[in-house]
């Protein structure tokens, strides 16, 4: 009997082939990266590709121990968050077991869930809870305190917590629970998104030793390529740097609000660097119309809103760009 096999979610990341189309200076704000980046200089022709990549990666984990205070046996490394995505659920979940995602949110969780055989449902008890915080698309941020009290409520009944935090670093990093220490949570980080780098593809999480260690050795061997390794470890070195950036956006992202006010839209109340804004019109129509001058943004269709879509903030040079095309787009 064949195997029933869910389809591949939909992301952006589609910059490279839609530049052939409409030009060079295509204008990306469909995928959500720092726009006030940390100086890292990391030189790569130090980087000896003629061996492996240490598959422990030891002196990687023990950088981001001494960052985020958490002990090398607490930490999993991963080809971006998609990857550890991937294995967490291969690890953590069985045939039909019941997975809580709340949408709308990032579209791996539920991919990764049903590639391990379990049941998705939203509203209601199940052995796992997803999380993404801030949450993509919407770029709303849940409290620290209510994230504890959910964890608790998880231990209370049994079941885990997934929590997602890729985007923690340029939203409010005292609301991170990272450093919370429980045999029922599980916490992922990326560097992709806080030091614009998705062409590194690493990510990283936190949980208890046995589950990490289950989950490194589900991991592909040497998953994380020499290049990547490099540069975190150089970019790890600015992490404390991030709190500017964080400053920075919050500045320029209301500013954004109030454009977007003066346009007449409505938008979910982001704390990060992106907008989730409700067009009241068909979002896949509206973001070809967007490309038309010189702008790509995230429709949203895909996380089940076919009436929004996203944009990055950027510096504002970028944003008036994307401004006056809105407006030209909503006429």
């Amino acid at each position: 009997m064949q195997k029933h096999f869910p389809e591949k979610a939909v992301h952006g990341g589609r910059i490279i082939a839609l530049r052939q189309k409409y030009g060079s200076d295509l204008l990306d704000v469909s995928a959500s990266m720092n726009p006030f980046l940390p100086k890292v200089s990391c030189d790569f022709r130090d980087v000896d590709l003629c061996v492996y990549p240490d598959d422990t990666y030891s002196a990687l984990k023990d950088k981001i121990g001494r960052v985020f205070s958490r002990r090398t046996d607490e930490i999993c490394v991963g080809n971006g968050s998609a990857e550890l995505i991937r294995v967490y659920c291969s690890v953590v979940l069985s045939a039909l077991s019941p997975v809580r995602i709340d949408p709308p949110t990032f579209g791996e969780y539920e991919l990764s869930a049903k590639l391990a055989g379990a049941h998705v449902i939203s509203g209601r008890d199940a052995d796992l809870r997803i999380i993404c915080n801030p949450n993509n698309p919407t770029g709303i941020l849940t409290p620290r305190e209510k994230m504890l009290a959910l964890l608790d409520d998880c231990t209370k009944k049994g079941s885990r917590l997934f929590v997602d935090e890729a985007f923690m670093e340029l939203a409010a990093r005292d609301e991170s629970i990272s450093d919370i220490r429980s045999d029922d949570l599980f916490v992922m980080r990326s560097i992709t998104k806080c030091f614009s780098v998705p062409g590194i593809r690493f990510g990283f999480g936190f949980g208890p030793a046995d589950l990490i260690e289950k989950i490194e050795t589900v991991r592909t061997p040497w998953t994380v390529n020499a290049f990547a390794e490099a540069y975190t470890m150089q970019a790890l070195d600015h992490y404390d740097e991030l709190a500017v950036s964080a400053e920075k956006i919050s500045a320029e992202r209301e500013w954004y609000f109030a454009r977007l006010t003066e346009l007449g839209l409505s938008f979910a109340e982001s704390s990060v660097n992106y907008i989730l804004v409700h067009l009241g019109r068909n979002a896949s129509e509206f973001t070809g119309s967007m490309l038309k001058h010189g702008v790509l943004v995230r429709d949203c269709t895909s996380f089940g809103l076919p009436e929004s879509i996203r944009i990055s903030v950027e510096i504002r040079e970028k944003n008036l760009r994307v401004v006056e095309a809105l407006s030209a787009c909503l006429r």
